[in-house]
């Protein structure tokens, strides 16, 4: 296209004034700053996402099975031995989690009991999540729970300490003697073995893990489970593994993936990312009004050549053409400079870990910010930067004048 190669040559042949050049090299810079911007903070983005994704997989595992209705499943058991039949399936286990009430000393608080068989270690990674004594359920002799960090906290409970920690729950059936209180309740006593911490505040604000018989025993159950726990063999497909346990379920169970169980805090780390790349979107539309100028300057100065291509028999849509082709050759230079840069600053910091985070690196559990970049991430940058340079030069190449002819 001769609009192009016009457009082409104008872009990198030497203006005769260096205030266009100045101004030109400005532009780029603008575009490429804010381009580059957008690649560091959705990638800064997806690795935050990532260590949240790594921190949930030592609670939470592969995937789980939950009934539709109702809080529990009445077979939950013989459910978990059907499931870890499957080829694709390494351990399946059946476990119970409700509200109870924890007291230690003079402190109480209200916990989320988790009642766990033996063997729980081996669906989720736990015990490279203790922070203080070991994962431990049941040693022949008493039975033991685990805390999460904020219990810990806030009953002033750690392991070691002979006093064992109180659990009381409602009782779910039978009658309440109004003259005997305590009667309304199930109570069962434990020993403190481990606590943990996922740096998750909703796992580490409540949680108890106890063996799974005291859960029941404490819920008046018998063979119910709250949910299915499912971990499968290295290398198995996840996607495919779920739709298998979905059609030999059926309708009356819910079987979700890790990032399905914690849908909330995901779509959250999503709707943050997004908005702040609509954020900086704005910001590279603003940094594209330099284009703007650009393109005035280069108008004004390349009159003479637009008057003798008049003369030649070019038409005004043309050098419109010429100057929309200039704008957007001057965003997209720009745009992927500002890329390339990302993209190395990124895969520098996903694999050297130059930039530290700040604060005491005892306390933190990593030290620098975690990246990670995504090719459908830079597909999105490299849209929005085609679009705004393709815009802004259209409404700058209409202010295009071609003279008057001699």
């Amino acid at each position: 296209m001769l609009t192009l190669r016009i457009a082409l040559r104008y872009l990198f042949s030497k203006k005769s004034h260096n205030a266009v050049n100045v101004i030109s090299v400005i532009s780029m810079a603008g575009v490429a700053v804010a381009t580059m911007a957008m690649v560091c903070v959705l990638s800064v983005f997806n690795g935050f996402a990532d260590l949240a994704y790594g921190r949930l997989s030592m609670v939470d595992p592969q995937i789980k099975i939950e009934p539709v209705s109702g809080k529990v499943i009445a077979n939950g058991d013989s459910i978990a031995g059907i499931v870890s039949s499957l080829p694709s399936v390494a351990k399946a286990v059946a476990t119970v989690s409700d509200q109870a009430l924890a007291m230690f000393g003079n402190r109480q608080m209200a916990v989320t009991i988790h009642g766990v068989p033996e063997g729980y270690a081996g669906v989720t990674d736990v015990e490279r999540a203790v922070i203080d004594g070991m994962y431990l359920l049941d040693d022949g002799e008493r039975l033991y729970a685990t805390l999460s960090v904020g219990v810990a906290i806030r009953l002033g409970v750690r392991p070691g300490m002979e006093r064992e920690m109180a659990l009381y729950v409602p009782r779910r059936v039978g009658n309440i003697n109004p003259a005997n209180p305590m009667a309304a309740f199930r109570a069962d006593s434990l020993t403190v073995a481990a606590v943990y911490e996922v740096e998750e505040s909703d796992h580490d604000a409540s949680t108890v893990l106890v063996p799974v018989e005291v859960a029941r025993n404490l819920l008046d159950y018998t063979t119910e489970s709250s949910a299915v726990e499912v971990a499968l063999i290295p290398g198995a497909d996840e996607k495919q593994a779920v739709e298998e346990l979905r059609s030999l379920l059926g309708p009356d169970f819910v079987v979700k993936n890790r990032l399905e169980q914690e849908s909330s805090s995901f779509k959250m780390i999503s709707v943050e990312k997004w908005i702040t790349f609509v954020m900086l979107a704005f910001i590279l539309v603003i940094a594209s009004f330099n284009v703007i100028s650009t393109l005035s300057m280069l108008i004004i100065e390349k009159s003479d050549n637009m008057l003798t291509l008049r003369s030649l028999g070019a038409t005004a849509a043309m050098v419109r053409g010429i100057f929309m082709w200039e704008g957007w050759l001057v965003s997209m230079v720009g745009g992927l400079s500002g890329i390339v840069l990302g993209v190395v600053l990124c895969l520098a910091q996903q694999y050297g870990g130059f930039i530290k985070l700040g604060g005491d690196p005892s306390q933190l559990s990593i030290s620098e910010y975690p990246v990670r970049v995504a090719f459908p991430d830079l597909l999105a940058v490299i849209a929005v930067v085609v679009v705004v340079g393709l815009v802004i030069s259209m409404v700058t190449a209409c202010f295009a004048t071609s003279g008057k002819r001699k």
